[in-house]
């Protein structure tokens, strides 16, 4: 099995944490940065498995991404991090350096050159292969109302999965 194969394997256990939580990385250039993010969907495009996750306009994490080709969502397994991605979730990277602050170990990734968290439990490495910013006019009403009442929407990524395995 290669490190791609078992995706299927990690997936209930990414997306039963997602909701709590878990840590979007990206590197661009000698910039690095983490974000906690609660939303995402794993699944077959293209033939290739493909994670795609969501980041506001906003964020310094989308000034990031949108230079890089490459990032990780690091999902933390038990409640070891639950005040990283507390904090992770409401500073940004642009005001302090997350992992510094938060002493959060960067772990060399296996097919990318993203940061991963040493020892948070479940990687996945990816590679963006698109990336499509938010419609309004094409959105659900009650969900533009409730989520987007500030015009503040996402860009979404999707990466296809290289590489995910365990590494707590």
């Amino acid at each position: 099995m290669n490190q791609v194969d078992n995706y299927q394997q990690f997936t209930p256990e990414m997306l039963e944490q997602l909701p709590r939580g878990a840590f979007l990385s990206v590197r661009a250039g000698d910039k690095i940065n983490t974000m906690t993010i609660g939303w995402g969907a794993v699944g077959n495009i293209w033939f290739k498995p493909v994670l795609m996750v969501m980041v506001r306009y906003t964020r310094y994490t989308y000034e990031l991404m949108e230079k890089a080709t490459e990032f990780s969502v690091c999902v933390p397994l038990d409640n070891s991090f639950k005040k990283e991605l507390g904090v992770a979730g409401t500073k940004s990277g642009r005001d302090m350096d997350k992992f510094q602050e938060l002493n959060l170990t960067i772990g060399q990734g296996q097919a990318t050159s993203a940061p991963v968290i040493d020892g948070c439990g479940l990687v996945f490495e990816c590679r963006t292969v698109f990336r499509q910013s938010m419609n309004p006019e094409y959105l659900d009403p009650a969900i533009k109302e409730k989520y987007y009442a500030d015009d503040n929407y996402h860009v979404l990524y999707f990466g296809e999965i290289v590489a995910c395995y365990k590494n707590n």
